[in-house]
């Protein structure tokens, strides 16, 4: 959930950093606070999930090998470039609020927008590499990880902004690609697990000495890492939740953009989007085999 809202949130600062739409006053206000809103949300959720969450400062000081470390440390580093173009766009131009516009000579926070931009966008990267790093989750250590984030979080970001900007078609083609290679990633990922050649005795070490069997569970009981590492989803409900993220995600928002009025039209398709990424976010979880499994006899 906590990496869907962020996502979102950053692809949506990607957009108006990048002035697309150049937004003022209020229309500036509302975007930016959508933005900052989800992506705030997002990282303190995010900490949550942490065992000792009063702990999470810490994480900022691992940078240099975790890229947990990175994508706080850069997430903190976009928000805080991006937030005097923000109060640029919102009070110091024509039609600003609070009767503060016609200050002149600052236009070069422009690039503090671009670079914020830019800040952004890398912080979806390391949301990304944190899971795409990881040789134990076969599923999420290939290519298309990456760039299913990416494209994730430029998509929804540019559900908001499309209908303003005049990007609408831009905008259906991202979301086809994104339904595209959403359901590539799945059949890639499908495939992953036997591929990567995850056995026993791969596992264990043990290979070299011949068979290796699992003699008895670890546990007696359910535990974190049968919960969150060897969770096996039922096929006739992957099947479905599969089909309702492909559709929800990128097919019913495109055609809302180019049926449904453009006034509530960019709204109508985010709320959509969101539902099917919710749905693909939660089967990227539920479906990664980790090589942990193997000693609960799960594969």
């Amino acid at each position: 959930m906590f990496t869907a809202l962020s996502g979102v949130g950053f692809g949506l600062l990607i957009w108006l950093g990048l002035g697309v739409p150049a937004l003022s006053g209020w229309a500036a206000f509302w975007a930016f606070g959508l933005a900052y809103g989800l992506s705030v949300v997002g990282l303190i959720a995010s900490t949550l999930h942490l065992g000792h969450p009063e702990r999470a400062l810490k994480a900022f000081s691992q940078w240099r090998s975790s890229w947990l470390s990175r994508e706080g440390v850069v997430s903190v580093a976009a928000l805080v470039v991006i937030a005097p173009f923000a109060f640029w766009r919102v009070f110091l131009v024509p039609g600003g609020v609070g009767g503060l516009a016609g200050l002149e000579g600052l236009e070069w926070l422009r690039w503090l927008g671009v670079l914020g931009a830019a800040f952004s966008l890398l912080t979806v990267v390391c949301t990304s590499m944190i899971y795409a790093q990881l040789k134990t989750v076969p599923r999420w250590n290939m290519g298309l990880v990456p760039v299913l984030f990416v494209l994730f979080s430029i998509s929804g970001g540019a559900l908001v902004t499309a209908p303003v900007a005049q990007t609408v078609m831009g905008t259906v083609v991202m979301l086809l690609v994104l339904t595209v290679l959403q359901w590539g990633y799945w059949r890639q990922g499908d495939r992953r697990f036997a591929a990567a050649g995850h056995s026993m005795e791969t596992a264990t070490g043990l290979g070299g000495i011949g068979s290796v069997r699992l003699l008895e569970s670890p546990h007696s009981g359910t535990n974190y890492l049968l919960r969150e590492m060897a969770f096996q989803i039922g096929r006739k409900h992957q099947r479905r939740l599969r089909l309702i993220a492909a559709v929800m995600v990128g097919l019913v928002p495109a055609l809302l953009l180019v049926t449904v009025p453009l006034w509530w039209a960019g709204l109508a398709a985010l709320s959509v989007h969101l539902v099917g990424l919710f749905a693909s976010r939660w089967l990227f979880f539920a479906e990664a085999e980790h090589v942990v499994g193997l000693y609960y006899g799960k594969r």
